[in-house]
């Protein structure tokens, strides 16, 4: 008897020293308070996004040939139509003074030859009044319908020379139009390449000719950003949109999608996203952007302004959290989620509010069954981080 109640007591001993050696640690753990408040279901670009203007040109010329002004310099504002750059153009422009010159002597050709027509017409009725008197013969009768019949077919002559003289203004015109640029919008000049004298050459049929000016609105920006093609299905037009930018920390933007792409971009065969536009609804005063600013952008696929929520990061496996039991320990309850996104989770079954979390997570030592010391709420723990 003595003996099996020795053996009893060993094997208690032994349980009981291995419970006391397997057993976690106890691990400080800072709590957070289920509250209620704004969720968002949203999506966000895989890759930074940027700011683009509204309308850009990289204007090239469409010759070759020597600068022989350049009106323009980096920062500088233009109007439409504004003439920013000259080719040497002497010899095209001699060509349109030489053109204007000949229309206008076929104008005053074909005013003679009309009017002479016209005279011509006259006389031949006149005449053919008189043979029915019999006071002229009908041979000068015939003579003058004949003479006038020619006049009128050189009236229409020097209306068709005129037409042509016409489009050879409008040729020469268009000869010098090509050796001068201008502004297709108003906008501001972003870059100019060339300088004063130098030679400007056309590239070969099939390779773009580089600009020599870049012209972009600086009054009307867009956000342009990439979206996995997986998030991109449930965005359409409209939605809200959240833009944070790089130069203005902290701020947000708000926006509305104003373009998806019809198009997958394909990357390598890996990163698959499409490319969704939004337009700023307003700008806070002060802020100004310029083209080519990073941007994150977050659309909001829907939301709920009084949802039961808590941090996203405190989730484990997407349906559990952390939560210290009645006797000190730590242990897991599972939960079901709704809305949700990288900042907050709605909770919708599982816990209520009021209820406290396990905030710190991912600290060495948070597992299951663990002794927990919770850590004062008042000091500058996770959990207060995120109620700010």
């Amino acid at each position: 008897m003595k003996r099996w109640l020795i053996a009893a007591l060993l094997v208690l001993l032994v349980v009981v020293a291995y419970y006391l050696v397997s057993r976690p640690d106890k691990v400080v753990v800072t709590l957070l308070e289920v509250e209620r408040g704004a969720v968002e279901q949203s999506v966000a670009n895989t890759r930074a996004g940027t700011v683009e203007a509204c309308q850009r040109a990289r204007l090239s010329m469409p010759m070759g040939g020597q600068i022989s002004r350049l009106l323009v310099t980096e920062g500088d504002q233009v109007e439409e139509g504004q003439l920013l750059m000259t080719l040497w153009n002497l010899d095209r422009a001699a060509r349109l003074s030489e053109a204007r010159a000949a229309q206008v002597s076929a104008v005053a050709e074909r005013q003679s030859k009309c009017i002479s027509a016209r005279s011509d017409q006259r006389e031949s009725k006149r005449l053919e009044g008189l043979v029915s008197k019999k006071l002229v013969s009908v041979e000068s009768a015939d003579l003058a319908r004949a003479r006038a019949e020619a006049s009128a077919a050189g009236c229409e002559a020097s209306k068709a020379r005129e037409q042509q003289a016409l489009a050879s203004v409008e040729l020469a015109q268009a000869l010098l139009d090509q050796t001068e640029l201008k502004a297709p919008f108003a906008g501001v000049v972003a870059d100019v390449t060339g300088e004063l004298g130098e030679y400007v050459t056309p590239s070969p049929p099939g390779i773009p000719t580089p600009p020599a000016i870049d012209l972009i609105t600086d009054d009307c920006h867009y956000i342009s950003a990439p979206i996995d093609e997986v998030d991109a299905a449930s965005i359409s037009v409209g939605m809200p949109v959240r833009v944070n930018l790089d130069a203005y920390r902290g701020v947000n933007f708000d926006a509305r999608v104003t373009r998806i792409a019809p198009y997958v971009v394909d990357y390598e065969k890996q990163a698959r996203t499409v490319e969704v536009e939004a337009k700023l609804t307003s700008l806070p005063e002060g802020v100004k952007l310029l083209t080519g600013y990073s941007a994150d952008m977050e659309v909001i696929l829907d939301s709920n302004d009084h949802a039961l929520r808590i941090p996203s990061e405190v989730i484990l496996d997407g349906r559990f959290v952390m939560v210290v039991n009645d006797s000190g320990y730590l242990e897991k309850r599972e939960i079901t989620t709704g809305l949700a996104n990288w900042r907050y989770s709605e909770v919708t079954g599982g816990l209520k509010a009021g209820d406290r979390v396990v905030s710190n997570v991912g600290v060495t030592g948070v597992v299951e069954g663990a002794r927990a010391e919770i850590e004062p709420a008042d000091s500058d723990t996770t959990a207060n981080k995120f109620r700010q």
